[in-house]
Order: C-alpha cells, then structure tokens, then sequence
C-alpha cells in the first residue's frame, strides 16, 4: 500500500542560511515544522532524512566549472564570479554541502514517486528557480527542482509538467528546458517590467522543436486571489488536459502574499491554500495523481510561510486543517521567545474568500489582457482556441 505523501525534512536543512538579515531566513522552514507538528499534520509521518545530492545528479543541470567554483567559494575571496559574493547570493560557510543537501531533499522526494512508493512527495526546503547552470541567482545557488525534473526524465517519466506560483518568474527552470518538448513550465507571477528577474513575458513560448512548451502568464501588481484563480483557470487547466503529463511538479513560493516585503501580489493564506487543493485536483485529473511539491519563496517568515506551508503538508496527506482552526499555544509561545514584538495573526486564514468569476473571453478586468495574450501566444500550439472560453 503506497503512503499517502512522502515528506523530506531534516533540521541539516536550515544550513542553507544566506546569513544576516537576508530575506531569505531558514528560521521559516523551521517555524512550518513546528507548526505543522503542533496541529498534527505531521502525526504519524515518517519524515524521510535527505543526503547531499552527489556531483554527477547536480552537474546534470549546472555547468563543472560553476560547481567547483561553489566548491571553492568560502575560502576564494571576494571575487568568484558566477553570481556568487553579490547581496542576492552571499557567500557561506560549506556553500556546497547545503545547496547540495537541498537537491538531494527534492531528488529524495523525486525518487519515492518514481519508486511508486508514493504518489505525493514534498521538499519544502526545495523550489530554488532561479539558479542557472553557469550561476547563482535570486538567493538560488543549486536548481534542485530542475535535477529532480531531469533526474525524472532519465527514469521512467517523459512527460512533466512543471507549475510554479512563486511570485518571480521560474527563469531557471524555464531556460533549462526551453527546449525540450518532453517539459512543459507553466509559470505565474508578476509581470516581469515590474519585478525581478524581468523574464517571463507571454512571448516566451519555447525554443526551437518545443514550441509552447513555456507558458507565462504575468500578472499586473496587486493581483488579488480573485484575479489569480481567474487566469490561473482559463491558462492552466487546459494546457494539462491537452499534454497529459505523467507527473506534476510544482514550486510553491508564497511571495505573493499581501504581506510579502519583496513584491507586489495581494493574495492570501487562503488562497495558498486553494492553490495546493486545486493542484491536487489537476493532478488526479490529468498527471496519474503524480505529484511533486517544492517550497521557494515567501519572506513575511512568521505571519505567513509557516501557516501556508502547512496548508501545503496537509493538503498533500490529505489532512486539511481548516482555516479557522486556531493557532497552537505551543508554536505561538515559540515565536514569542525568537520574535517578541512580532504580531501574529490567531487562526490558519485571512478571512479571505477565494471564489472567482470565470474568464468568458472579454477583456473587463485587469488581468484579462495577461489572459488574453498568454492564450493567443501559446494555445494554437497545443491545437486550442485561444478566443474561445470553452477551450
């Protein structure tokens, strides 16, 4: 009998520390443990303990020279070059070891469901999308999602469809398989004239032999979930329906929230939470129930990742928590020692609604013009009608 959802953690994880007061804080993932733990999402659930992912797994995705220059990095000096050393992506201590032991948590995650041991795996300390094969970018060293999806493909998948809600565009995945017609990346976030890393337009469909193979869909800032789930449905849907992948991996950022410091989305607790249930549901639809979930970013690191991550754990063990559901004394008083003057919020929601009126082919809102234009510019690629709402 396969488990219900494979979960990877362990605390080796938070050695991925950026250091200081960089957005990017461990304490995060820390804080989602303990609370899932606290509401009994993690009752019963073996946590699997990830290993560093050996070179030859990591150099699948990035360059020899880029790796021994991590490698060497800490004792290097000031100029390495490759991104590194720069206020996005600081040099650390054994750089390597904990950029490698988080692709080996999704690779760990990656091989329980080719295993069939699972159908569901997390890697929350996963998701860094923008990491590229000759560079670090966007507090990203290692691409752990790109070596699980081409780990994948070399082991018995060749059809994957890549989600990512993170509130930047999934560059690093995207340009790793621009051109491979057996991956398809679908990617939401702000429009890219507005935030980094100013890639990600509508226009960028895929390279030669895998046209339509990258969907982008930017949207305007202060999107609100009510918008989200409005383009989300008249792109994503039927783009799964018609490439009919084998597994469904998605990068789970909740930067998009209204409280996140580094953009501009306005969506909330809440609506994390539909997004992991409605791409639950597209998984059983159309990808066999294959599906591998990653963190990624989200830096309001108290009031907003642990609570939406735990929405994602449950969601994923199908143990939903509901939105009402008080916060846990015991995690509240924790925070209170690390963050005394934090303000929490008391239950698992926003009190936010995530109802939506359907695309019906005008162009009335806001997003409609991104909805407009993603479909017209990778549609007919898949033999759909991009005017038509049906479609």
């Amino acid at each position: 009998m396969t488990a219900p959802a494979a979960i990877v953690w362990d605390s080796a994880l938070l050695g991925y520390d950026l250091g200081g007061e960089h957005p990017l804080h461990p304490i995060r993932l820390e804080l989602t443990i303990r609370l899932a733990k606290a509401l009994g999402v993690l009752d019963g659930v073996e946590l699997l303990v990830p290993e560093e992912a050996p070179l030859e797994e990591i150099e699948r995705i990035h360059d020899s020279g880029y790796v021994a220059a991590v490698r060497d990095a800490p004792m290097a000096g000031w100029d390495v070059g490759h991104g590194l050393g720069t206020p996005d992506n600081p040099i650390f201590d054994r750089m390597h070891e904990a950029s490698a032991m988080v692709v080996g948590s999704s690779l760990l995650a990656a091989k329980q469901i080719a295993s069939g041991a699972t159908k569901r795996a997390a890697s929350i300390a996963g998701g860094l999308h923008h990491a590229m094969r000759d560079r670090a970018a966007g507090f990203c060293v290692y691409n752990d999602t790109a070596v699980a999806i081409s780990w994948l493909l070399d082991n018995g998948f060749e059809r994957i469809a890549y989600l990512d809600t993170d509130v930047h565009h999934g560059d690093g995945v995207q340009d790793a398989f621009y051109d491979d017609p057996r991956v398809l990346t679908i990617s939401l976030h702000q429009n890219p004239l507005t935030l980094f890393p100013g890639t990600g337009f509508a226009d960028e469909t895929g390279g030669p032999g895998a046209e339509g193979m990258a969907v982008n869909v930017p949207l305007p800032p202060y999107t609100n979930d009510r918008a989200w789930f409005r383009a989300f449905h008249a792109v994503v849907p039927s783009l799964l329906q018609a490439f009919r992948p084998q597994l469904l991996v998605s990068q789970c950022g909740v930067d998009t929230h209204d409280e996140d410091p580094l953009a501009s989305l306005s969506l909330s607790v809440d609506g994390h939470r539909q997004i992991y249930r409605t791409v639950r549901e597209l998984a059983e639809q159309f990808a066999r129930g294959n599906w591998l979930a990653c963190g990624g970013g989200g830096y309001q690191l108290l009031r907003v990742v642990p609570r939406s991550w735990t929405h994602l754990l449950a969601t994923m063990l199908d143990r939903e928590v509901d939105p009402g559901t008080t916060l846990p004394r015991e995690w509240t008083d924790f925070v209170d020692e690390i963050a005394p003057s934090a303000e929490l919020p008391g239950a698992m929601t926003d009190k936010k609604s995530t109802d939506f009126e359907p695309w019906d082919g005008t162009v009335d809102e806001r997003v409609d013009s991104t909805i407009r234009d993603t479909r017209r510019a990778v549609f007919p690629l898949h033999g759909l009608d991009p005017d038509d709402p049906r479609d």
